[in-house]
């Protein structure tokens, strides 16, 4: 459906609101919801919870999976997708899906979506939590150099601070600056793209999520539904399977055509520590995993990063100013979420098309797998 007015209907204000209208489109399909209730209150009183909807045969060994929430914030235009896909009329979906079930795993971190942050309740960066943690941790030795410049002890960052990012920045380039942010660190419990000590919740509950409902699936399609990294309105495809099967490759890009990789420097994301798509791997060892993250742009990152230093500044050095700490938390959902028609027209298009587009591929029997 491509009504501007039933599009804008599929955005919500507030986790509380997404929540909502994602579960009254899964109640007008007449699919149950599988709720994991999180043993905390959102940020106006409400139940925190992941949402988990299978829409076709529990049996289905071809499945499309959808993610939104990784980062809480980001939730608001992967929540909208979700809804939108399970609104679709009949019409409108692929006829004759051959066992083929889609499994829609609303707010995996509803913490962050409630609480407008993009991390968990244990401040951690869900998409750096999914590493070993019986290993020996990876190490970020750039973040240590920068930790106090991006969360100084007072806000708005003096120049001296800024010219010590500036110099880092000479030193490394822009992308050494991102990596050393981004990549992810297990040291700061209270920095930025702090990766944990131990598994999350949210980890804990999409493993679970995946052993529950995924452990016949053969062949798996998977959307991972972010914002904030590149041009506005623009839904990037990064390419997000660990299987270095070219048939795998090829496969997505029959699918969704042009794709970008962390691992070839194509993309405006970088390589991470511990990403979602870990799980995926691991607990549903027996599929062929063919997935990407879907990255929507918003603002230049001139806008984006000191949003996303500001809330961070705000959770590790917050006062008593309540005017400063609304106006932070405002800015990090405008900057992660546009509240802008042309926008959520651009979200639904190109989300809408990838889901159609994977379930139309998963038709197709898998190639056979290369020998090593």
């Amino acid at each position: 459906m491509d009504n501007p007015h039933w599009i804008n209907a599929l955005f919500s204000q507030s986790y509380a609101e997404a929540r909502r209208k994602f579960l009254d489109a899964a109640s007008r399909r007449g699919l149950p919801v599988e709720s994991h209730v999180l043993p905390m209150t959102g940020a106006h009183g409400e139940t925190l919870a992941t949402d988990v909807v299978l829409d076709g045969p529990a049996d289905a060994s071809r499945m499309l999976l959808v993610i939104s929430g990784v980062h809480g914030v980001e939730g608001f235009c992967g929540s909208a997708v979700q809804t939108g896909m399970l609104l679709l009329d009949a019409a409108e979906r692929p006829a004759a899906l051959r066992d083929t079930a889609v499994l829609h795993v609303h707010a995996i971190n509803p913490f962050g979506f409630s609480h407008l942050r993009r991390v968990t309740q244990e401040n951690v960066d869900l998409n750096r939590n999914f590493v070993d943690f019986s290993k020996p941790l990876p190490v970020n030795a750039g973040y240590a150099e920068i930790h106090e410049l991006l969360l100084p002890r007072e806000w708005p960052p003096q120049e001296d601070v800024e010219a010590g990012l500036a110099a880092y920045r000479e030193r490394h380039g822009a992308r050494g600056l991102q990596r050393a942010i981004g990549l992810g660190q297990h040291v700061f419990a209270d920095g930025m793209f702090f990766g944990g000590h131990a598994p999350t919740w949210s980890n804990d509950t999409f493993r679970a999520i995946l052993r529950r409902h995924a452990p016949q699936v053969r062949q798996l399609a998977s959307i991972d539904i972010h914002t904030g990294l590149g041009p506005y309105g623009v839904g990037e495809r990064i390419f997000a399977s660990f299987d270095n099967d070219p048939a795998v490759l090829a496969r997505a890009r029959d699918w969704w055509g042009e794709l970008t990789s962390v691992t070839t420097g194509t993309s405006t994301s970088i390589p991470l520590t511990g990403p979602i798509q870990t799980a995926i791997t691991e607990e549903c060892a027996d599929a062929q995993h063919v997935g990407i993250c879907l990255e929507y742009g918003t603002y230049p990152s001139e806008r984006v990063t000191p949003a996303l230093r500001a809330e961070h500044w705000l959770h590790r050095h917050g006062h008593g100013d309540a005017a400063q700490s609304a106006a932070i938390k405002q800015e990090l959902k405008d900057a992660f979420y546009p509240d802008a028609a042309d926008w959520k027209l651009a979200v639904w298009r190109q989300g809408s098309q990838a889901c159609l587009r994977a379930l139309e591929g998963l038709q197709q029997d898998a190639p056979q797998a290369i020998p090593a």
